[in-house]
C-alpha cells in the first residue's frame, strides 16, 4: 500500500500547489464618453477607465479574472477577450447575439473566467459593431509562479498595441455606410498606444515612446487592434526575434519585418544592440485587395537609446510597399510551433469533421424603399460557402441552445460550397452570376465534444480577391498549409505540416489563396468564425460551431451567470 498512497500524496501536493499559484483578479471598467485631441481634432470617443487603449490587464496561466464592465455609454456593448479560450465560461466570451445581448447603456455585467492552458498576449475589445475602434486593451497571461518562459527572462514587457483612428464618431460611419449602402469612409490614421505620431497633423507631440538601455532585451507585445487593416510594422536598425503568434510559442524566428492581421498577436524579443541613438518604429498598411481604397497613411513612434541626445534625429526604417504580398507571405508562412514548449499540443491525426469553406465578398439587393450608391443600386455583401450570416435580433444563440428556443437559427451550414468553380479566377465566377447574392440566414455546424475538425478556407474572386484575416473564437487551430490560387489535395496534402506547425486563432487567409488548419472540438458551447476586418464581418463573413456537452460534468457547459443581459 506504500506506493500508492505515496503517489495520491504527491498528486494531491501537486493539486494544492496548482490551485494555491491561483489568484482571483478583479477590475472594473467603466465605459462611457471620453473627449480626446486627435490630428488638430478634439473628438468624443467611447472609452474604458477614461484611457485610449484602455487599460492592460496582467494575470497569471491559472487566474480567475473578474470584471465587472459598467456602461455608461450611450451604446449597447459587450466585450471579447479575444483569444482565451473561456473553458465553460462559454457565457463569457463576448461576441454579441452569439453567447450574449448586449449590455445596455446604464446597466452591467460581470464576466468571469478562468485562464488555463494558455500564456502569452491576448486582448480584449469591444464586440458591438465598430465601438472596438476605441474600447479595446491588452491582456497579458504570464507564466504559472514558479515557471519561465521559453526564453531568456527580458528586461522588460512593453505591450505594443497597434490601432486605427477617425476623425469622427466610429457609430456614425458604421451606420453611414449601412444606410447608404457604400464602403465606409477610411479611417484618418494609424496609431500606436493610442497615438498617431508625427508624420500626421498637429502631432508632433503626440508620438509613442520607448525608453531602452543598451544591451537589454525587451518583450514587445504586438496586437493589432485595428478595425479594418493589415499592418507591415518595423524598427528602424533592429532585427526582432518572433517567439510567439496568438499567445503559442513558436520555434525562435528572426525578422525585420512583423506582418499582423486585425486580432493577430505577436511576441518579439528586440535586443538594444544598437549605437546609442533614436530608431522610429513604423506601422503601415498591407493592402491586398487591388483597386480598393485605403487609408496609405503611416505611424510611428520611436525607440530611444539612454544617454541620446535630444538634438538627435531618429533613423526611418525603410517599409514595404504596400501590396507586398511575398513579405507577407513569407512572414505568415514561415513561422512553426514550439514543439514539446509550454501549452504545446500535437496535431490531431484522426479528422471527424471535414470542411472545404469557400470564403469572400458578394453583392446583396438593397432593402425596399432604399437607395444604395453601389453599382445597380446594390450594397456590398460578404460570405462562407455562400451564406452571408445573419445575428440573431431576439435572443442570443447560445441562450436559444441553453433553453431550447427554437427558430433563431438552424444547424445546416454546408461542409462545402454549393457550386465548384475556378474559385480565383474572376472570368470563371462571371459565368456563375448566382454566386454574386449569397442568401442571409443564420447557419451553424453542430460539432460532436472532443471531435477534430478539418477545415480548408478557400479565398474567392467573386467581388475581387483579398487576404481575410479568420479568428475563431474558443480554440487554437493549427495552421497545417497554406497557399495561392486554388487548394489542390493531390498537390497540397503533401505540403501538410503535422509535426510542428504554428498555432493560432486568427489566420490571415493569402489574397486569392487558400488555408488549412486542423482544431478538436473540445470546449462545449457556441463559438464564432468570422473575418476580423470588421466591414467584412457586418457583411455577413462569419459562420458558428455549436460543440455538444461532453459526458461528464467536467465537460458539461454551466447554466448562464445570473446577471446575464437580457435582450
Amino acid at each position: 500500500m506504500g506506493r500508492p498512497v505515496s503517489l495520491l500524496v504527491w498528486a494531491v501536493a501537486l493539486l494544492f500547489a496548482s490551485t494555491a499559484s491561483a489568484a482571483v483578479v478583479e477590475q472594473t471598467f467603466y465605459v462611457q464618453n471620453l473627449t480626446v485631441t486627435r490630428l488638430c481634432n478634439r473628438q468624443v470617443i467611447t472609452a474604458v477607465n477614461g484611457s485610449l487603449p484602455g487599460p492592460a490587464i496582467r494575470v497569471r496561466e491559472g487566474d480567475t479574472l473578474i470584471v465587472h464592465v459598467l456602461n455608461k455609454s450611450p451604446y449597447d456593448l459587450t466585450v471579447h477577450w479575444h483569444g482565451v479560450f473561456q473553458k465553460l465560461s462559454c457565457w463569457a466570451d463576448g461576441p454579441n447575439m452569439i453567447t450574449q445581448c448586449p449590455i445596455r447603456p446604464g446597466n452591467k455585467y460581470t464576466y468571469k473566467f478562468r485562464i488555463t492552458g494558455q500564456e502569452g498576449t491576448f486582448w480584449w475589445h469591444a464586440h458591438v459593431s465598430w465601438l472596438r475602434a476605441t474600447v479595446y486593451g491588452a491582456l497579458v497571461v504570464r507564466p504559472r509562479s514558479g515557471r519561465s518562459y521559453p526564453f531568456p527572462k527580458p528586461h522588460r514587457e512593453v505591450p505594443i498595441l497597434l490601432g486605427e483612428w477617425w476623425n469622427a464618431n466610429v457609430i456614425d460611419v458604421e451606420q453611414q455606410a449601412v444606410a447608404t449602402g457604400g464602403a465606409p469612409n477610411l479611417s484618418d490614421a494609424y496609431t500606436i498606444n493610442g497615438w498617431p505620431g508625427d508624420l500626421y497633423p498637429c502631432s508632433q507631440n503626440h508620438m509613442y515612446k520607448l525608453q531602452v538601455e543598451t544591451g537589454k532585451t525587451y518583450l514587445l507585445r504586438i496586437v493589432n487592434a485595428a478595425l479594418n487593416n493589415q499592418l507591415f510594422y518595423k524598427i528602424a536598425k533592429h532585427k526582432l526575434r518572433v517567439v510567439a503568434v496568438d499567445a503559442a510559442y513558436t520555434k525562435p524566428y528572426v525578422t525585420d519585418v512583423v506582418v499582423i492581421a486585425p486580432g493577430q498577436t505577436v511576441d518579439v524579443l528586440l535586443a538594444a544592440d544598437q549605437r546609442v541613438g533614436s530608431f522610429f518604429m513604423a506601422a503601415t498598411p498591407y493592402a491586398s485587395a487591388d483597386g480598393v481604397p485605403f487609408d496609405d497613411t503611416t505611424t510611428r513612434g520611436v525607440v530611444t537609446y539612454d544617454g541620446t541626445p535630444s538634438s538627435a534625429t531618429p533613423v526611418m526604417p525603410d517599409l514595404p510597399a504596400f501590396n507586398d504580398t511575398p513579405t507577407a507571405h513569407k512572414f505568415f508562412s514561415n513561422l512553426t510551433g514550439l514543439k514539446g514548449g509550454p501549452n504545446w499540443v500535437e496535431v490531431p491525426r484522426k479528422v471527424d469533421h471535414k470542411m472545404f469553406v469557400t470564403i469572400g465578398l458578394g453583392l446583396e439587393a438593397c432593402p425596399a424603399n432604399t437607395t444604395c450608391v453601389g453599382p445597380n443600386g446594390v450594397r456590398p455583401s460578404a460570405s462562407m460557402n455562400n451564406q452571408s450570416f445573419a445575428l440573431p435580433t431576439t435572443v442570443s444563440i447560445l441562450q436559444a441552445l441553453f433553453s431550447n428556443v427554437g427558430g433563431v437559427y438552424t444547424t445546416d451550414f454546408p461542409a462545402k460550397p454549393p457550386i465548384q468553380f475556378d474559385y480565383t479566377n474572376a472570368t470563371s465566377v462571371g459565368n456563375n452570376p448566382g454566386l454574386f447574392f449569397a442568401p442571409k440566414a443564420t447557419k451553424v455546424t453542430t460539432l460532436k465534444f472532443n471531435s477534430t475538425v478539418e477545415m480548408i478556407l478557400q479565398n474567392t474572386a467573386i467581388l475581387g480577391v483579398e487576404n481575410h484575416p479568420m479568428h475563431i473564437h474558443g480554440f487554437n487551430f493549427h495552421v497545417l498549409a497554406q497557399g495561392f490560387g486554388n487548394y489542390n489535395p493531390a498537390t497540397d496534402r503533401k505540403k501538410f505540416n503535422l509535426v510542428d506547425p504554428q498555432m493560432r486563432n486568427t489566420i490571415g487567409v493569402p489574397v486569392g489563396g487558400w488555408a488549412v488548419i486542423r482544431f478538436t472540438a473540445n470546449n462545449p458551447g457556441v463559438w464564432v468564425m468570422h473575418c476580423h476586418l470588421d466591414v467584412h464581418l457586418g457583411w455577413g463573413l462569419a459562420t458558428a460551431f455549436v460543440v455538444e456537452n461532453g459526458p461528464t460534468p467536467a465537460t458539461t457547459l454551466p447554466p448562464p451567470p445570473a446577471d446575464l443581459p437580457k435582450c
